[in-house]
């Protein structure tokens, strides 16, 4: 049953998101009087009211209907959605199996509270079977918002396992939409972010460069904000892997300068990792300033630290020990890694496999370092990295690698 004043609310909500006058959703089959009382509250909406404005808004009818408070499902989100941590999820899920929560909206925001928790905890596999289920939701609730947020989402998660390409079909289909219907900044932003990784990822550069050009111009006024830290962190990624290592530690370190941690600590300690991570990528490798930012990170991380967030810090340990000749200490470090299920995205694991190589040519074992690089740095990494890995070429960057075991 319709109930009011929720419904009038929330057509209001809807055709104010997409643009329209009241005399323009009216259309020829209501009076704007008619209509202003029903967004009003002043008057209860028959079904063919109900059928009609839904139809014109391009929503199923559901969307309108009051939350049925009674549910399992609907006192399990309401747990769960005031509190900040990831307790509640199993609550969730359970709720979720139940024969009465097929309501759309109810499971549209407990499958995002579900999503994102998998995602702080690094399980992409259970993360993408619920952006999957999302998607198909914003197909039935018919909301661009909740369309562009889910296929936002859905292609940056693609993008960590490796499905670049879909990656991007994806994202372009979320930028294409937040333009099209003229949607807030945050999700025009978030969309945008989400291409211009996975082109990145891809090796298409310049398309990468074009759009992170865009998302920069569009948050220029957002100044330390979250979301101008992570544009700057995109276009620092980017203009990395075209080669101006200058103008990427100019992005990374003005994201890092302009944010506060009291803005988003996680997000604060998530740059210092990122700056770490391209400080010892570069040519020659800058160990002290990658090693400042991982201490940075580190203090963050002992209280708001993910399983995700712990691996990535952890990986970049290994890096930095083996950049000063620590060999021993890298080698720990890749251990303790190991101990636990891998969480670290696909480009990472490969940084971890090439690392893992490289460190056993420099400890002595050439033969097994050097299988182990051809493991792991096949053309996939090649093109990830835009770099060879031939024993060679890789013995010549170890430190140490006229040792015994490198020839």
């Amino acid at each position: 049953m319709m109930q009011q004043p929720l419904f009038g609310r929330r057509v209001k909500e809807l055709r104010r998101a997409r643009g329209l006058s009241q005399a323009a959703l009216a259309g020829d089959e209501l009076s704007t009087g008619y209509l202003s009382r029903l967004e009003s509250g002043a008057r209860q909406p028959t079904e063919r009211v109900i059928a009609y404005v839904a139809e014109r808004l391009g929503v199923d009818r559901r969307v309108f209907e009051a939350p049925p408070s009674g549910t399992a499902l609907a006192r399990a989100l309401s747990i769960a959605s005031s509190t900040d941590g990831d307790e509640d999820v199993e609550d969730l899920l359970s709720a979720l199996g139940r024969p009465d929560s097929d309501d759309p909206l109810l499971r549209w925001r407990a499958l995002w509270l579900v999503a994102r928790s998998w995602r702080k905890r690094g399980d992409t596999a259970e993360e993408l079977a619920c952006l999957e289920e999302l998607d198909q939701l914003a197909d039935t609730l018919g909301l661009p918002e909740l369309r562009c947020r889910v296929w936002a989402s859905l292609a940056r998660c693609l993008r960590s396992t490796g499905e670049t390409s879909r990656a991007i079909d994806v994202a372009g289909q979320a930028v294409r939409l937040a333009r099209e219907a003229g949607l807030s900044l945050p999700d025009t932003a978030a969309a945008l972010m989400a291409l211009v990784s996975a082109e990145a990822e891809e090796g298409r550069l310049p398309e990468a460069r074009a759009h992170v050009d865009e998302l920069v111009g569009l948050v220029g006024e957002c100044g330390g904000t979250p979301l101008r830290a992570e544009a700057l962190w995109s276009a620092a990624t980017v203009r990395f892997r075209q080669g101006d290592q200058e103008a990427a530690r100019d992005h990374i370190e003005r994201a890092i300068e302009g944010l506060d941690s009291r803005a988003d600590v996680t997000l604060w300690a998530r740059l210092r990792l990122a700056a770490a991570s391209l400080y010892l990528q570069s040519v020659p490798p800058l160990t002290g300033p990658a090693a400042e930012r991982l201490k940075e990170a580190q203090s963050a991380l002992s209280y708001v630290g993910t399983p995700l967030l712990n691996q990535e810090l952890l990986t970049l340990r290994a890096h930095l020990a083996f950049e000063e000749t620590r060999f021993a200490d890298a080698r720990a470090h890749l251990d303790e890694l190991r101990r636990d299920e891998m969480r670290l995205t696909h480009r990472d694991r490969l940084r971890a496999g090439i690392l893992d190589g490289r460190l056993l040519i420099a400890e002595g074992y050439g033969k097994e370092g050097r299988r182990q690089l051809e493991e792991a740095g096949g053309e996939e990494a090649r093109r990830a990295y835009g770099i060879g890995v031939s024993a060679g070429e890789k013995a010549r960057r170890v430190p140490g690698a006229a040792r015994k075991g490198t020839t």
